[in-house]
């Protein structure tokens, strides 16, 4: 297979690896905002205000570990790659797709030349993913906000 054949190749496993990781956070982010809708109900049928602390402290966990699993599918791509990545152990792969996923990207571990253009894909998906879970994070505070102060958005003065 020739430059641009290989080229093709890994752009359809990184694009098919970005959809997967976009369904997986979807997917996860939907069914944690059922079970936080679903805390909040029950504590306001009972008049009692949403624990914002608990709110946020949760659903930074739970997004936390929507990355931990999205950037572990990445690295057994890595380390289940036809032929070489350069990356021997498992590891080895999650260190790399975790600094990759997250932009850090040390530089120390790297794929070999012929699979370097999925980091990049990673790097780029692992950015938008971060920043939805920063948006999740800020509407989870709003509304925990807006329910416990009846829809003010004034800070109270006590």
């Amino acid at each position: 297979m020739g430059d641009s054949g290989h080229t093709l190749t890994v752009l359809l496993i990184g694009i098919g690896m970005i959809g997967l990781t976009v369904i997986i956070n979807v997917a996860g982010v939907v069914l944690w905002l059922r079970v936080l809708g679903r805390r909040i109900e029950r504590r306001a049928q009972k008049n009692q205000s949403p624990h914002l602390f608990r709110a946020i402290l949760d659903t930074a966990v739970a997004l936390l570990m929507l990355h931990v699993v999205e950037a572990y599918l990445w690295a057994l791509l890595y380390f289940y790659l036809p032929g070489q990545s350069g990356l021997d152990n498992m590891h080895d792969a999650f260190y790399f797709s975790a600094i990759t996923f997250t932009t850090l990207g040390y530089g120390d571990v790297t794929l070999s030349s012929e699979w370097q253009l999925l980091s990049g894909l990673e790097g780029m998906i692992g950015i938008m993913m971060f920043g939805m879970s920063t948006a999740l994070l800020y509407a989870v505070i709003q509304k925990c906000w807006m329910v416990k102060h009846k829809g003010r958005i004034d800070m109270p003065e006590n």
